[in-house]
C-alpha cells in the first residue's frame, strides 16, 4: 500500500522556460528529498543494476560521451558527469530530443535533494493541449520508484508490476493527484487558469484513460 497523498506532497513541482540549443525552451522541475546519502542516491540513479531494480532496464555506455538505452522507453548521449551531483543526457524518443538535468545537493541528518529539470521545445499548440503534465506525472512515477527503492521495506514494482499498479484505482488516484498538481505549478508559472485546466484535464485523462473532466 502506498501513501499517494503523502509522496505526492512530498514533491516540489516547477514550469519554466530556459534558452536551449538555439532556442526557448519549456521545462518541468520536480524535487524530492530522500533519506539516503549522497553516495547512495547517486548509485541508485547512474548504476545499471540499480535502475533496473526501481525503473527499468537500461544497457549501454553509462560515461561521459557514452550511449544509453532505457528498455521500451528513451535513449540518448550522457553530456555531463560530474559525481555524486550533476548527470546531464539527451532524451530521445518518439523521434524527439529534449534534455535532462539531474542534480543531487546533500541535506540535513544525512539525506539527499535529488532535482531532475525535463527540457524541451515545443510547440505553442502542444504545450497547450496537454501542458506541464504530460511528461510531468510520468517524473512522478520515477520519483514514487525511487522512494519505494530507497525507503527500507518499501514495495518495488517490476514493468509488469507497474504497469498493472498504474492501471489499479490507487495507480489511477496517484495520477489523477499528480496531474492536479502540475495544473497547480502551471498556474504558478503565469498560465492562463482555463487553459491550464483544460490541458490538465486532457492529460490526466489520458494518464488514467478516464474522459476529461465534464464530459
Amino acid at each position: 500500500m502506498i501513501d499517494v497523498p503523502a509522496q505526492i506532497n512530498a514533491v516540489a513541482r516547477s514550469v519554466g522556460s530556459r534558452t536551449l540549443e538555439g532556442g526557448d525552451a519549456k521545462t518541468v522541475i520536480v524535487r524530492q528529498t530522500y533519506d539516503a546519502t549522497i553516495d547512495d542516491v547517486w548509485d541508485a540513479c547512474t548504476s545499471a543494476d540499480r535502475i533496473a531494480r526501481w525503473f527499468l532496464p537500461v544497457s549501454g555506455d553509462l560515461r561521459l560521451g557514452g550511449r544509453y538505452q532505457i528498455e521500451g522507453n528513451a535513449s540518448g548521449e550522457v553530456l555531463a558527469c560530474d559525481p555524486p551531483r550533476h548527470l546531464s543526457i539527451t532524451w530521445e524518443y518518439g523521434g524527439d530530443t529534449t534534455w535532462v538535468d539531474l542534480r543531487l545537493t546533500p541535506a540535513e541528518d544525512g539525506q539527499t535533494t535529488v532535482e531532475l529539470q525535463h527540457a524541451a521545445h515545443v510547440d505553442v499548440e502542444r504545450w497547450g493541449e496537454y501542458g506541464p503534465g504530460a511528461v510531468g506525472i510520468g517524473w512522478d512515477m520515477t520519483l514514487l520508484g525511487l522512494a519505494q527503492y530507497l525507503q527500507p521495506g518499501g514495495e518495488v514494482f517490476g514493468p509488469e508490476e507497474g504497469a498493472l499498479w498504474a492501471a489499479s484505482d490507487e495507480g489511477r488516484d496517484f495520477m489523477t493527484r499528480s496531474g492536479e498538481a502540475w495544473h497547480d505549478a502551471d498556474v504558478a508559472s503565469g498560465a492562463d487558469a482555463a487553459s491550464a485546466r483544460a490541458s490538465a484535464d486532457r492529460t490526466i485523462a489520458a494518464y488514467t484513460g478516464q474522459p476529461p473532466a465534464g464530459e
